[in-house]
């Protein structure tokens, strides 16, 4: 099983070698908390990351 890691960019966390919502190569192993967005349009916590689609992201690197 692959590692999970977080875009250093979007901050996406995902196991591919491409972050599949930026395109960056940039990785961190090391985050902390992970939270999952389904409807960002209407989630305060996705207001307040400005994460603007919906996925699994890092809450701190």
């Amino acid at each position: 099983m692959a590692k999970e890691k977080a875009c250093r960019n979007c901050k996406t966390i995902h196991t591919l070698a491409k972050c599949p919502q930026c395109g960056s190569e940039e990785f961190s192993e090391g985050f902390k908390g992970k939270v999952t967005v389904f409807n960002p349009d209407e989630s305060e916590i996705a207001k307040r990351l400005k994460i603007t689609q919906k996925g699994v992201y890092a809450i701190k690197l």
